[in-house]
């Protein structure tokens, strides 16, 4: 075991990956020599060569396309999209030829492909480098889509992603990269040092796909929620005072019905948080397939705290981030109603 950080996590995972599988390679904008934006693969090139480790021309569609014909003839490329915000040029390789190959081949080529990309606000990036697009991938049949919220999971996570045999989008919180997140803006990001899920073993080790956790158990509320959101739910109940049970999805689809289910039966309420835009984000879906399934368990109406329709704006960042308050409010209309 190992104190880690998100992105010294992150990186591990792809090393165990490099060294384990000579399948595995890892390739996009600057993941070479410079060892990424954010350093996720800082030394991979390195230790594993300029054929395994490689930077790629600045063109995102290009990059997908390369990696579906990779893994429809054997390998396992993992591909990183320097900000989630620069995927769209990729969408139609994604859409049209990753998530469709292996029904269209009738099960004879699968796309055995990850795309990495650090997504979310908080680190005042702007309209062009916060964004939150994983509604857009929920939506098509055939993409797995993976949203981690700590070191252990991330490391586990992304295992399982490479070694999966479907295209999986694995979004990655940058506003946790180094620290987990307080769901305060106006206090310091906390170190990971000492938080029990920076423990992260050195070795192989896979946490499952289509699996959720429970963050924080609790018996008034259920709250649904992902990436850096579990930080700011968790904020919200301290600050509160209201015995929330918070759910940490982790992978979106395949989803953890299951989870959800018997958590909202328990608790009768349920709050859905995340830093997307309302309207047709992903907290619908959920808000939908709650109202499904556990209708008659239902107390008060279902709350969702999302990020504004609009661009995410540079000068209010933290009027649009979700944040405690706007959290703690929901859960005490929950159990006002």
């Amino acid at each position: 075991m190992a104190s880690m950080t998100m992105v010294q996590a992150l990186n591990s995972a792809m090393d165990v990956m490099l060294g384990r599988d000579s399948d595995v390679l890892v390739f996009g904008e600057d993941v070479g020599y410079f060892g990424g934006v954010f350093r996720a693969t800082e030394g991979l090139q390195k230790k594993y060569g300029v054929t395994r480790c490689f930077d790629t021309p600045i063109g995102e569609a290009g990059i997908v396309a390369v990696a579906v014909g990779m893994g429809a003839y054997g390998l396992r490329p993992v591909v990183e999209i320097q900000f989630a915000d620069y995927i769209y040029p990729a969408y139609d390789q994604i859409v049209s030829e990753a998530a469709r190959l292996r029904y269209r081949s009738a099960g004879d080529f699968i796309a055995p492909l990850t795309i990495r990309a650090p997504y979310g606000g908080g680190i005042f990036g702007g309209q062009t480098h916060s964004q939150s697009p994983e509604a857009l991938f929920t939506h098509v049949a055939g993409l797995v889509t993976v949203i981690p919220s700590n070191p252990f999971d991330a490391k586990g996570l992304l295992i399982s992603a490479i070694e999966s045999d479907d295209p999986v989008i694995f979004l990655e919180p940058k506003r946790l990269y180094n620290g987990p997140f307080d769901g305060h803006h106006e206090r310091p990001v906390t170190s990971w040092a000492g938080h029990p899920a920076s423990e992260v073993p050195l070795e192989h080790y896979t946490v499952p796909l289509g699996s959720a956790a429970v963050a924080r158990p609790g018996a008034a509320v259920t709250v649904l929620t992902y990436g850096s959101m579990v930080h700011v739910a968790l904020a919200a109940a301290l600050d509160s005072g209201i015995d929330a049970e918070i759910i940490d999805l982790r992978t979106l689809v395949p989803l953890d019905i299951g989870t959800i289910t018997t958590s909202v039966e328990k608790t009768g309420r349920c709050v859905i948080v995340h830093e997307a835009t309302r309207t047709s984000g992903f907290g619908a879906e959920l808000s939908a397939l709650v109202q499904e399934h556990c209708f008659y368990h239902l107390e008060a109406p279902i709350e969702r705290v999302a990020g504004w329709d609009t661009p995410y704006p540079h000068a209010f960042e933290w009027d649009y981030f979700p944040g405690p308050a706007r959290v703690a409010a929901a859960l005490r209309r929950a159990m006002e109603a």
